[in-house]
């Protein structure tokens, strides 16, 4: 660089602190305050809130009780000296008789 830039740019510099000193000043101020009549504040009520009621409870039925009997017991087989074979009682001699004589003749 050139002696001239620098010395340009030295100026430069210079004016600008000299700026800066010659906006440097105090001010004073007087105010006087005027009241202002202020409305006074709105409140507003919020929305009423509906909160339905719960629900009644479910009914419940009790279903009706079950009875079970139960059924009559057939035995099939010898009862004493009789033969029951779901139908009807046979005497020993009769069954023998009616299904083929185990040992005993056919009267």
């Amino acid at each position: 660089m050139n002696v001239k830039g620098l010395i340009g740019i030295g100026i430069a510099v210079c004016a600008g602190f000299a700026c800066e000193a010659a906006m440097a000043r105090v001010s004073v101020g007087i105010n006087l305050g005027v009241p202002v009549y202020a409305a006074p504040p709105v409140y507003v009520a919020p929305a009423p809130v509906y909160v339905a009621p719960p629900p009644p409870p479910a009914v419940v039925y009790q279903p009706a009780p079950v009875v079970v009997a139960p059924g009559p017991a057939i035995v099939v087989g010898w009862h004493g000296d009789r033969y029951w074979d779901g139908y009807r009682y046979w005497g020993r001699r009769d069954w023998y008789a009616h299904h083929g004589g185990y040992g005993y003749r056919h009267w």
